[in-house]
């Protein structure tokens, strides 16, 4: 290796990074100052639920793809190998069962937190206690997400101040825009990365020899040990509870599926961004690739030239770039993209929980217009305590594994809770407080160093603590006595118990799932109850066979469960004008549509009815 680079910026570095701050600035005034211009909490936390799925798409892969997986997955593939790779075995159902199972469920029922879903299922305390461990999550991550590895500390704070000025003026509608326009950019950074440092290799198949003779090509790893950091197992099926965590019930990610304009629109999303999710793992491990191609043992980390891994993939880039201005900057642009992404969308979703789960609820008498500014003011907090934390975070090692570490460990008991009331209609309320409780007590245990039952691989700990919510949920709730039905409220269980377990009885089938979760059409004064095969449930497979997708119904549509209280709870929450409209539309022909209803569905071998409460949220 040549001479020490030297990691500064050239005029033309500035001005790229510049163009990519005003660019992300004029998306955020423009949505301030068209449409509703966010004078209403649907408009600034939702975008009025008017996106369409290639927005939300790129968005998805935004939020979670932030300067962490840029900076972190290149550093883990010249350190350890392409074992790594194996993880994009894990988007594949990571990204299904949300897409067939959470988005149905959280779509119709017409929520704007998640966590609105605990307070239906369980009660007020669960939805505190999730919405609680969710802000403990993001404000831990969400400083990581800005380290670049430089010590631009100019750079960082221009970022952090105009991604909190985009994100206060433009609701969610500039940070789902924003992250389309990021996306770009960090593919272009990326690509310029690895096309011209496997030229400057002798390419990609100098690039490939050199990292099979420094044994960084991994097979196919089949120890079942937990404990190791990185096998088949621990990527492909610890990769799915990650994945779950992270697109299937973090807020950040639903409030996504819940501004879309249907919810075919919303699975859809999930369908277009699994292969954009495998071109960003290639494009990172091809990163890792070519810098082992340059230095291969003799990384800069062990000359002293950086201090850290991640520290390691800026060198190479201001290495590789040094004889061409501008080139440097635009990396540098893509990194700070995938960092504006990220805590944009975190910004956004914290303001949305705090204000529907802690504020909302004891402030029934607050105006739409003082609620909007409010949002947008816990937005701007939020952004000054993320950007008075980075500097903390600056001093961890690996990004990437602190921040798989957090999702996993603290996501995972919120996994564990949705898993817990979505799939087992008799779990409770104490339950689900204890089996919470007890995880993270369990998550103290693993920080403090012990071994061997807390020496897990970081990325078993949401498979770990999701399962120990269920497992410890489920014995509790036989112990202490089942959820009754008639507590149980339309439209916040699914059957995937009665519909993969087709081979039992009827009798049996109808207890292990005792409500009809998405039906075709629920009425307040009709709300069936039980699955009763094969009259009301169908199965189709995937064609690969190994995951059964269910739906309830002869046809399944995007339609919000049919409750007049919980309708009447979302208009006040809302201020939506047009709900006035729906619900006299509604009343007006609701006796013809119960009577068509009672004709047209076959009766259940136990009809049981639902108490459906008012629930003023």
């Amino acid at each position: 290796m040549g001479e020490v680079v030297q990691m500064h910026f050239t005029t033309p570095d500035y001005v790229i990074f510049a163009l990519l701050l005003v660019a992300s600035t004029c998306i955020g005034l423009f949505y301030a100052l068209s449409g509703g211009r966010q004078r209403t909490t649907q408009e600034f936390l939702l975008a009025d639920r008017s996106m369409s799925c290639l927005p939300v798409s790129l968005s998805l892969l935004a939020t979670f793809q932030s300067a962490v997986a840029i900076l972190g997955a290149p550093s883990e593939i010249y350190t350890y190998g392409t074992q790594y790779w194996f993880l994009g075995v894990s988007y594949f159902l990571g990204l299904l069962i949300p897409a067939h199972i959470f988005i149905p469920v959280f779509y119709r029922l017409r929520l704007t937190s998640a966590y609105e879903y605990l307070e239906l299922r369980f009660n007020k305390t669960v939805r505190i206690m999730g919405t609680v461990t969710f802000i403990f999550q993001m404000v831990s991550v969400c400083p990581l997400t800005v380290l670049t590895g430089f010590d631009l500390w100019g750079a960082v704070l221009a970022m952090g101040l105009v991604c909190t000025l985009y994100t206060t003026l433009g609701g969610l509608k500039a940070v789902i825009w924003t992250d389309v326009f990021q996306t770009i950019v960090m593919f272009a950074g990326q690509l310029a990365v690895i096309v011209v440092g496997a030229h400057q290799a002798g390419g990609m198949g100098e690039v490939w020899r050199k990292a099979m003779n420094g044994s960084r090509i991994a097979s196919l790893d089949l120890n079942p040990d937990p404990t190791e950091r990185h096998t088949f197992w621990t990527l492909g099926v610890g990769g799915v509870f990650l994945m779950l965590a992270l697109y299937g019930v973090n807020q950040a990610q639903v409030q996504r599926y819940l501004s879309s304009r249907t919810e075919r629109e919303a699975i859809m999303s999930c369908y277009v961004v699994f292969p954009c999710q495998q071109v960003v793992l290639c494009l990172g491990c091809l990163m890792g690739l070519v810098m082992f191609a340059r230095y291969g043992e003799d990384s800069p980390l062990d000359k002293g030239y950086v201090k850290t891994n991640d520290q390691m993939v800026l060198y190479f880039v201001m290495d590789v770039f040094k004889d061409l201005p501008g080139l440097p900057g635009l990396f540098v642009a893509c990194l700070f993209s995938g960092a504006l992404s990220t805590i944009s969308s975190a910004f956004n979703s914290l303001a949305t929980v705090t204000m529907e789960d802690l504020i909302k609820p004891y402030c029934p008498g607050m105006t739409e217009a003082k609620a909007t500014l409010l949002s947008k003011g816990l937005a701007l907090a939020y952004g000054l305590v993320c950007l008075a934390m980075a500097y903390i975070a600056s001093l961890m090692g690996s990004v990437l594994q602190a921040a798989f570490s957090i999702f996993g460990m603290v996501g995972g008991p919120l996994l564990g809770l949705f898993c817990l009331g979505m799939f087992f209609p008799w779990a409770n309320s104490i339950v689900s407080k204890n089996a919470a409780l007890l995880t993270k007590w369990l998550n103290w245990l693993a920080l403090t160093d012990r071994k061997a039952l807390y020496s897990l691989s970081y990325l078993w700990y949401s498979a770990h603590n999701s399962t120990t919510v269920v497992i410890v949920g489920l014995i509790v709730s036989l112990l202490t006595g089942p959820s009754k039905e008639k507590y149980l409220t339309p439209g916040t269980v699914y059957p995937v118990l009665g519909n993969l377990l087709f081979f039992l009885p009827e009798r049996y089938r109808e207890k292990l799932c005792c409500v009809t979760p998405l039906p075709h059409k629920v009425f307040f004064s009709q709300v069936s109850c039980c699955l009763s095969w094969p009259h009301n449930v169908y199965c189709g497979y995937l064609d690969v066979g190994i995951f059964f997708l269910c739906a309830c119904g002869d046809v399944v549509q995007s339609i919000a469960v049919g409750t007049q209280p919980y309708r009447m709870a979302q208009k006040e929450r809302n201020g939506l004008a047009q709900m006035e409209e729906e619900e006299k539309t509604e009343e007006r022909g609701m006796d013809d549509r119960e009577e068509d209803e009672v004709r047209a569905t076959p009766q259940p071998s136990c009809r049981l009815a639902h108490t459906v409460q008012e629930t003023a949220l």
